[in-house]
């Protein structure tokens, strides 16, 4: 894996965790966005999807090009995808709106148009945990990644959807899945053929 590969995952669940603090210093007031808190930390989650983006290409390379890997890569790359949209949609109604009530109306226009909701915030986003979870299923078979990293990557997305506020924990959880790749570089990657072969 190369060093921009390991760069990637760990930059990501970092950016993915920055947004999730600057999401609780905003909310101190009791109420989310607009404002330079809000549209900071959306930017900070919006390049930590490119790096997500990244970092799943080079997971499906290192688990090898077969039915499991190419489903995750592509499933999480869906994922990718429709937060993009969605967070970009949020900057966006973060910067036109002068109050977090006619933020909130102008996303609830975007979202009345027919099947943006159940692409965009229902189903998509949860296409990109389902992505890692596929690619660190098999990185795990292969021995390289520890066999409990689908398992954080699962606590991660129950708890980020379940409660918002624990996204900084969540990241957290996905630095210690993918920490054996970013850590041990080019001998874990150099390993990882020989292990498929024996699979």
């Amino acid at each position: 894996m190369t060093t921009t590969a390991q760069r990637s995952l760990l930059w990501g669940p970092l950016l993915f965790g920055a947004y999730g603090v600057i999401r609780l210093l905003d909310g101190l007031d009791g109420v989310k966005g607009p404002g330079l808190a809000w549209t900071t930390g959306h930017l900070c989650f919006l390049a930590g999807l490119v790096f997500f983006a990244q970092g799943f290409a080079a997971m499906r390379k290192a688990a090898g090009s077969g039915l499991w890997s190419s489903a995750g890569s592509w499933t999480g790359g869906a994922g990718v995808v429709a937060l993009a949209v969605q967070f970009s949609v949020d900057i966006t109604t973060g910067l036109m709106a002068d109050s977090h009530t006619e933020m909130a109306e102008l996303t609830g226009g975007f979202q009345s148009v027919p099947g943006v909701e159940f692409a965009f915030y229902l189903v998509g986003p949860l296409l990109f945990f389902v992505g890692q979870l596929l690619l660190t299923g098999r990185l795990a078979a292969l021995r390289a990644l520890a066999p409990w990293a689908p398992v954080l990557v699962l606590a991660t997305s129950l708890l980020t959807s379940a409660f918002k506020d624990l996204i900084p924990l969540g990241a957290v959880l996905l630095l210690l899945s993918y920490a054996p790749l970013w850590r041990t570089g080019a001998s874990r990657a150099s390993a990882v053929p020989s292990l498929r072969a024996r699979t």
